[in-house]
C-alpha cells in the first residue's frame, strides 16, 4: 500500500515587471482617392462613373464632377490604402486620371 504525502506551502508572491501603460495606438491616417481634371472625358461621363462605381446619388456625383472640372480635382473616396488602391485602379479602368494620397497631405 502506498501512502500519499501532501505538502502544503504558503502562496508565493511573484514579482511582476512594471509595464508602462500606453495609450492605444492612433488609428492609421486614412487615404483618399483623388480624381483629376483631364481634357478627354465629358462631364456627363465623369458623373456616370461616380454614380456607377461609388453608387453616389446623381446630385453628389455632379457635385464631385464640378469640383474636378472647376477646381482641377476632387476627393471621391476615403479609406485604407488598399481600398484606395482599388478605387484608383477602378478609375483608371474607366479612363479617368486618379491618384491616392494620405488624407492629411491634401493641399
Amino acid at each position: 500500500m502506498r501512502h500519499l504525502r501532501i505538502v502544503t506551502t504558503a502562496p508565493v508572491e511573484i514579482e511582476r515587471p512594471e509595464v508602462e501603460e500606453t495609450e492605444a495606438p492612433a488609428p492609421e491616417t486614412p487615404w483618399v482617392t483623388v480624381v483629376w481634371n483631364d481634357p478627354v472625358n465629358l462631364m456627363s461621363y465623369v458623373t456616370y462613373v461616380f454614380q456607377a462605381y461609388f453608387a453616389y446619388p446623381k446630385t453628389k456625383a455632379e457635385e464631385l464632377m464640378l469640383d474636378v472640372h472647376e477646381k482641377g480635382k476632387a476627393v471621391v473616396s476615403e479609406g485604407t490604402r488598399e481600398e484606395m488602391e482599388r478605387d484608383v485602379e477602378a478609375m483608371h479602368s474607366y479612363g479617368l486620371w486618379a491618384t491616392l494620397q494620405k488624407a492629411g497631405d491634401l493641399g
